[in-house]
């Protein structure tokens, strides 16, 4: 690490928040901070960081540096456990019930395909900048800050609140495992709170709290931990889908229950049951962008990046095809429990109920993954927002001796802990939902943006063509959702309409191909077909956004609110005085020793 990149010995880190002076000296200092904030917004909101700058004096603001110990087998691990939740055992059942029928094996390999192009976005700014601000960073250093703050913010308020309910959760399924009605004997009842904040749920609570420490305690024990949960639980769900196969009847496939009542064949709904189911299942598949958090601590990025992430979608993505077929040919597809899917087919057969055990153990072990591999996402995340002077600086600091984000990962802890402690929130479908799915589509413009704009590089071209593109494309893949949800019930109005978005979609991007050169060649790592990748990415994020339900949209909107306003009084305050004591700068970008190509 190029010693140039470190703050000055005598360097106040409180002051790089604005907490230890200028805006925030005093009440006096504060208001006319307030005063000055129309210009300080628009001075900083657009201010984007170079990637030199990421990589060596923004990330020298945590101290210390954080351990360069995980390798490609490592990234894998965390992507299975992020991915492989509780969350495939819920959405299996609905999406084949209510939309895909046996085609939801096909509805999978769909949302696998989503996912994958959504990870090679992830992994060209991974591999070039490898810092664990994720998306945050990826953000910043093209779009700016205010971009970069109100993704940021929105993703870890999502991560926070699913992480409480995926703990609460766990004390259901735990329950199941060992033949208890856990809601009810193991959640104690608080008389005089409201409905919904009157469950005490201590087993959550020592859940979060034996993760936090865990994650505090050291990135690779915690990978190894990951490592062996997760290769329990797949063994779990190797187990179920065998059960499956072997107990299964391959007739279940085409013939439904009640033939009279509904429609036969292995896509009993067409293709719009088959895409429908797959916007629901996507959902389960929300998890590996928590692995790119890692990059910072991964030994060497340009090869570990591209095969844990990439791999490990690709490996879930067999598993949940697999599980899919299993559950199909237990049951014909109008018999399956869409609440229950797997524990139900078992349920009624005789000498099978014990199988229903087996799925609650197997289901809690996915709980735990998950919540490591999000709590270890989330703590980077604050971690980088915590340098870059958005928010205050004791958030970014690593523990010299753990070399881990102890104050991020023990604050965020604490916060969940609180919230699962007495909140029943019913979110486990949608883990992560709007907030993650806003950022796959932010990343995956910012990609394009980088590719043919350049601008942090010094040599920046006309950003006009590309922001055209840009909103022109969002535009035609926005029109196809509404069509896809709106049109009239006739096939031929509808297929004419969808038909008309595609071909328009496929001009506009294949005329922005021919017309604007890119400005930019990763040295490392880059995502292969540009633009057509990134551009079915924005497209089908999009398309999966206009899937989810209004109550997604309030919250989102709530949340974004909220993060505006943080802004506006706290953080462009802060940001401003870290620029006027030299502390954003730009830089070149500089390795440290740890990290190997």
């Amino acid at each position: 690490m190029d010693k140039a990149a470190l703050p000055p010995s005598g360097t106040d880190h409180g002051a790089m928040s604005g907490g230890g002076g200028g805006s925030f000296a005093s009440f006096r200092a504060y208001g006319r901070a307030l005063a000055q904030t129309p210009r300080r917004v628009a001075r900083r909101a657009c201010a984007a960081t170079a990637p030199g700058e990421e990589m060596s004096g923004v990330r020298a603001r945590s101290g210390a540096h954080m351990a360069r110990a995980l390798r490609w087998w490592d990234l894998v691990g965390l992507g299975l456990g992020g991915m492989v939740g509780a969350g495939v055992f819920v959405t299996t059942g609905r999406a084949t019930r209510l939309y895909a029928g046996p085609g939801v094996v096909v509805s999978y390999a769909i949302a696998g395909l989503c996912a994958l192009l959504s990870a090679f976005c992830y992994t060209e700014f991974a591999v070039d900048m490898p810092v664990a601000g994720g998306a945050f960073s990826y953000l910043r250093v093209t779009f700016g800050e205010f971009a970069a703050f109100l993704t940021g913010a929105n993703l870890i308020m999502e991560y926070v609140f699913s992480n409480a309910a995926v703990a609460r959760s766990f004390t259901a399924y735990l329950g199941t495992a060992v033949g208890v009605d856990a809601p009810s004997k193991w959640r104690i009842p608080v008389p005089g709170l409201p409905e919904g904040f009157n469950q005490v749920d201590l087993v959550a609570v020592g859940v979060i709290l034996l993760i936090s420490v865990c994650i505090c305690y050291s990135t690779k024990e915690s990978s190894l931990v990951n490592m062996v949960l997760t290769a329990v639980h797949v063994a779990f769900i190797l187990f179920i889908i065998v059960i499956g196969f072997v107990h299964g009847d391959a007739r279940n496939l085409t013939r439904p229950a009640d033939p009279s009542q509904n429609p036969g064949g292995f896509f009993p709904h067409g293709a719009m049951g088959v895409f429908n189911g797959a916007a629901m299942v996507y959902l389960s598949y929300i998890g590996y962008d928590a692995v790119s958090t890692m990059a910072e601590e991964v030994e060497r990025p340009a090869r570990d990046i591209p095969i844990g992430v990439s791999g490990s979608v690709v490996v879930v993505t067999a598993l949940y095809c697999l599980m899919a077929a299993s559950m199909s040919m237990l049951l014909p597809y109008d018999a399956i429990d869409p609440e229950a899917p797997f524990s139900g087919a078992f349920r009624g057969r005789k000498g099978m109920a014990w199988v229903s055990n087996v799925i609650g153990a197997g289901a809690s072990l996915g709980i735990l993954t998950s919540l490591m591999v999000a709590m270890l996402g989330q703590a980077r995340y604050l971690c980088v927002i915590g340098r870059s002077g958005v928010m205050p600086a004791w958030l970014a600091r690593v523990n010299p001796r753990t070399a881990t984000p102890v104050n991020a990962s023990a604050f965020l802890g604490l916060f969940t802990a609180a919230l699962a402690l007495f909140t029943e929130l019913d979110i486990l479908l949608n883990l992560v939902c709007i907030g993650t799915l806003f950022v796959f589509y932010m990343v995956a413009n910012a990609v394009v943006y980088r590719r043919y704009v350049g601008a942090e590089l010094g040599r920046a071209r006309s950003a006009w063509p590309t922001l055209a593109f840009l909103a022109a494309f969002s535009l035609v893949a926005l029109s196809f959702t509404l069509v896809w949800k709106l049109a009239p019930p006739e096939r031929g109005v509808r297929t004419g309409l969808l038909a008309a978005c595609a071909a328009l979609a496929v001009a506009t991007v294949a005329a922005f191909q021919a017309l604007v050169p890119q400005a930019h060649a990763p040295e490392l790592w880059g995502v292969p077909g540009m633009p057509w990748v990134p551009a079915a990415s924005v497209f089908l994020n999009v398309f999966l956004l206009g899937s989810l339900d209004r109550p997604s949209y309030i919250r989102f909107g709530f949340f974004s609110v909220a993060a505006l306003l943080v802004y506006v009084l706290y953080s462009v305050h802060a940001s401003y005085d870290a620029e006027e004591s030299g502390l954003d700068g730009g830089g070149a970008k500089v390795q440290d020793e740890a990290c190997t190509v």
